[in-house]
C-alpha cells in the first residue's frame, strides 16, 4: 500500500482535540476540508437535537409543575361534597338566623278596656248629670230619613204619678227613683218616651219583666204636641238597659185607635225606643272614656 498522496489517509476524528488530529501526527498532510465541513455540520445537528430534546423535557417539567400546582390548589386544601373549602364547615353546619334567640319583650301592663255598661248598671258608678234634656237634647230628632219634632219634657221623683194601668205598682215595688219623659211628633202621630231610673240593673230588669200589656207610661202633651192616648187604643213598648227601664206609648193626635195596619205608629214607637237605647249606651261610653283618661 502506497503512503503517497493518492494512498489511504488517516481519518479526521471530530471528537478528538486539535492536537491529536492526523495532520498533527508528524506528517505534512493537508487537512480534508470537506470532511471538516461535514463534521462541523454533524456537530451542529447534534446540538440542535439536544436543544430540541432539552426543550421538550423542560416543557414536560413545566407542565408537570403546573399540574402539581393545580393539584396542590385543589387537592391539598380539598373540596368536600358541599363544594365548600375543606377548612370551612359545610353549609348545613353554618349558623342560620333561625338559630338566633328570639327577642324577648316585657309583658304589657295595660289594663283591659272599661265596659261602658258597668257605668250605667249601678248608681254608684253612674254619676254623670242626668235629665230629660241630657238624654234627649235639641229640638228635633232624626232617625234615618225621618225627622221628629220634639215636644215637652218632664222629670219627676214620683214615678207612679207619671204611669198608668199596672205600671205604677211595678215602679213603686222596684224602688223607681225618677221618671223622665219626652214627647215627639211626626205627621199626626205622637209618641211619649218614659225612662224609669233605678239604683241597680237588677231592679230595672225585674221591673221590665213585671210589666204587662196593661202597664203604660202616661202620654205627655205640650210644646206643639196635643193630648193623645188619653182614651184611645195606643201602641206601647217596654225594655231595659243597665239600671234604666224605658217605655213608649204612640198613637194619633186626633184620638183615632191604633190598629196593626198603622205602620207609621209602630215605626214611630220603634224609632224612639231605639234612640233611647242609644242615648243610655252613649251615657255609659262617655263615663267609661272619662274614667280611662284619669
Amino acid at each position: 500500500m502506497s503512503y503517497g498522496q493518492g494512498g489511504p489517509q488517516s481519518q479526521w476524528d471530530p471528537w478528538k482535540p486539535h492536537s491529536q488530529q492526523p495532520w498533527n501526527s508528524g506528517g505534512s498532510q493537508t487537512p480534508d476540508w470537506a470532511a471538516l465541513a461535514e463534521a462541523s455540520e454533524t456537530r451542529n445537528k447534534r446540538r440542535r437535537l439536544l436543544f430540541i430534546g432539552g426543550g421538550a423535557v423542560a416543557t414536560v417539567v413545566v407542565g408537570a409543575a403546573v399540574a402539581m400546582a393545580v393539584v396542590s390548589a385543589n387537592g391539598d386544601n380539598g373540596d368536600n361534597a358541599s363544594g365548600q373549602p375543606a377548612d370551612l364547615p359545610a353549609s348545613a353546619s353554618l349558623p342560620s338566623d333561625s338559630a338566633a334567640p328570639a327577642p324577648s319583650f316585657d309583658p304589657t301592663s295595660a289594663p283591659p278596656p272599661l265596659d261602658p255598661k258597668d257605668f250605667i248598671s249601678s248608681a254608684q258608678k253612674d254619676t254623670a248629670p242626668l235629665s230629660a234634656e241630657t238624654l234627649f237634647p235639641g229640638t228635633q230628632l232624626t232617625m234615618g230619613e225621618t225627622v221628629y219634632k220634639k215636644g215637652a219634657t218632664a222629670d219627676t221623683k214620683d214615678c207612679a204619678s207619671a204611669a198608668g194601668g199596672t205600671l205604677p205598682k211595678v215602679l213603686t215595688g222596684n224602688d223607681c227613683t225618677r221618671l223622665l219623659r219626652v214627647s215627639y211628633l211626626k205627621d199626626g202621630v205622637a209618641v211619649t218616651v218614659g225612662v224609669a231610673v233605678f239604683e241597680t240593673e237588677a231592679q230595672a230588669v225585674k221591673a221590665k219583666g213585671q210589666t204587662d200589656k196593661k202597664g203604660i207610661v202616661k202620654s205627655l202633651a205640650g210644646k206643639g204636641v196635643t193630648a193623645f192616648c188619653d182614651s184611645a187604643v195606643c201602641r206601647s213598648t217596654t225594655n231595659s238597659y243597665g239600671r234604666y227601664a224605658y217605655f213608649t206609648i204612640a198613637g194619633f193626635t186626633n184620638g183615632k185607635n191604633v190598629t196593626t195596619k198603622d205602620t207609621k205608629v209602630f215605626s214611630t214607637g220603634d224609632d224612639l225606643a231605639e234612640f233611647t237605647f242609644r242615648q243610655i249606651r252613649r251615657r255609659g261610653e262617655a263615663q267609661a272614656s272619662a274614667a280611662a283618661g284619669e
